[in-house]
């Protein structure tokens, strides 16, 4: 198999999967084994087409998240900023826990059991934290008060053990909050946006590899593959939790944990 394919393929993989609650991590380790992608190189890609689809987020949510648009009122300048630093403040838990302690949580805890039994859990939690979303009190990002963020930010922190799913820790903890499924969700957007650039920063940085012609190929193949198809999935995501909620996601969660634990375990 060629690089390129297994570049389109793996874009493919983290275009659907790194906003949805079903952990990206564990699909990208199971495709990753099935058509023999793995080294240095690999985890470099794994980072390039993650930031592609942050681009996503950005792109999709820019009327809302751009607040020197001079088209936008004073109200809806307002509401920009207050996206931001609500943002800002529930992406710093997860900032400060990852400085601390991102090492040792890598270095212990990212195997396929740990990816098989958070999905379990993730799953079996997104299924019964729905009961909640019916009673929802925030309806608007903008009803959402800082010690709400914050505490979300918290949250998010256990999505550094693999396998979690950083957008079903956010969107199950907004909904346990208080939040509607479709303010969860996009919060859990927004929350990627810093979140995930800090993280691909700090890789990058850590990252010396002599990229050869094509490798770099591959690099913008997966990169733009998984910025196209993250576009799609935010749309139709919100979409969905508009008007369904989301017991699918944790069902899948579950048949893809216990198919971990049957493959990796066997």
């Amino acid at each position: 198999m060629s690089e390129i394919i297994k570049a389109v393929i793996l874009g493919i993989v983290e275009g659907l999967t790194e906003f949805l609650p079903v952990s990206s991590t564990g699909h990208l380790i199971v495709v990753n084994e099935f058509i023999n992608f793995t080294g240095p190189f690999a985890k470099l890609f794994d980072i390039v087409i993650q930031l592609g689809a942050i681009l996503a987020v950005v792109v999709y949510f820019w009327k809302r998240l751009n607040p020197f648009n001079r088209r936008q009122t004073a109200l809806e300048r307002s509401a920009t900023w207050d996206i931001w630093k609500k943002t800002l403040v529930g992406v710093a838990p997860a900032l400060l826990v990852g400085a601390a302690f991102g090492k040792r949580i890598e270095a212990h805890l990212f195997n396929p059991t740990v990816v098989a039994l958070t999905l379990l859990l993730g799953g079996l939690v997104l299924i019964l934290v729905e009961g909640r979303a019916r009673h929802s009190r925030i309806s608007s990002i903008g009803r959402m008060n800082y010690s709400t963020a914050l505490a979300i930010g918290f949250i998010q922190c256990l999505a550094m053990i693999p396998g979690t799913s950083r957008s079903a820790a956010t969107i199950i903890g907004a909904i346990l909050l208080g939040a509607s499924r479709t303010v969860a969700a996009e919060f859990s957007f927004f929350l990627a946006v810093p979140t995930l650039l800090a993280a691909s920063a700090y890789s990058l940085l850590k990252t010396d590899l002599v990229l050869s012609g094509p490798q770099i190929q591959a690099l913008l193949t997966g990169f733009i593959i998984s910025f196209g198809v993250a576009w799609l999935v935010i749309a139709g995501f919100l979409q969905y939790v508009a008007k369904r909620d989301f017991k699918l996601f944790g069902y899948y969660r579950i048949f893809f944990g216990v198919f971990l634990l049957v493959h990796f375990l066997r």
